[in-house]
């Protein structure tokens, strides 16, 4: 039988903690930007993606760009001076977000002005991705451009300008929050500029066809086109969603683009100095 003050503890392996939680302090401090991204940022963010994928993707994602960065000093970490850096890394991420959000939600805008037009205003429907009640053309609408942003690689886009921030906006870096409010009104008109070329030519089609039963029924009563003014309304705006494919795939791949030039210029114009 061994006796038990014949055993070394000095030799038994130890457990690094506090090295394990200056570690835990760096990724933490990492993964605030990208996580307030992916909370703010439409699909990324939608209701249709488990909060515990989100998390479990931020996490990888903030590894990843620790491999990549110069970890943040673990002295700052545990100073005072930690909750500046980190109010900052989530007004980066959140910026970035909703500037992304206001833009995407020109296609909303534009179903919803579409299915006021066409008198289908009324079908509602549940939003998957926000949780609302949203007329059903704009949810087809959102999920048309769903399909567009992943078909042509939108998400990978966007998530390495995320990555690339860390290099252009270094964590602690002085920022000019000037830039990052008036790249939200900018993005604010772009949403309704983009709005307007979605839905301008149905909405169009729909004024003539609508002023035409109001023409053919004031000069002939008898026909009483007026009663068949609604199916022929309802049927018109789905042959021109169904004509406008092509034209709507193009719209939805220019606002992808806009949306990265513009997430790129405020993301290299946040640094102040």
């Amino acid at each position: 039988m061994i006796p038990i003050n014949a055993i070394s503890l000095a030799g038994l392996p130890g457990l690094p903690m506090q090295a394990l939680f200056d570690i835990f302090l760096q990724v933490f401090l990492v993964n605030l930007r990208i996580g307030a991204f992916l909370i703010s940022a439409p699909f990324f963010g939608s209701r249709m993606v488990p909060l515990q994928i989100r998390i479990v993707f931020s996490i990888g994602l903030g590894l990843f760009i620790m491999s990549q960065i110069e970890a943040p000093d673990v002295a700052v970490l545990t100073s005072f001076f930690v909750v500046p850096l980190v109010l900052q890394e989530l007004a980066i991420g959140l910026c970035v977000g909703l500037c992304m959000t206001i833009i995407f939600a020109s296609v909303g805008l534009a179903g919803e002005k579409i299915a006021a037009t066409s008198g289908l205003s009324f079908a509602m429907q549940v939003d998957p991705t926000g949780g609302g009640q949203t007329p059903v053309i704009s949810q087809i609408l959102t999920l048309f451009s769903l399909v567009i942003f992943f078909a042509i690689n939108g998400h990978m886009l966007v998530l390495a300008l995320m990555i690339e921030s860390y290099t252009l906006v270094p964590i602690g870096a002085p920022l000019l929050y000037a830039a990052m409010f008036q790249t939200g009104i900018d993005a604010a008109g772009l949403m309704f500029g983009f709005a307007a070329n979605i839905m301008l030519p149905i909405v169009a089609v729909l004024f003539i066809i609508n002023l035409a039963i109001g023409i053919i029924t004031k000069s002939a009563p008898q026909l009483n086109l007026f009663s068949f003014g609604f199916p022929i309304t309802i049927l018109s705006v789905f042959v021109l969603l169904v004509l406008s494919v092509t034209p709507l795939a193009w719209s939805f791949s220019d606002l992808l683009g806009s949306t990265m030039t513009v997430l790129k210029s405020l993301i290299e114009s946040m640094p102040n100095g």
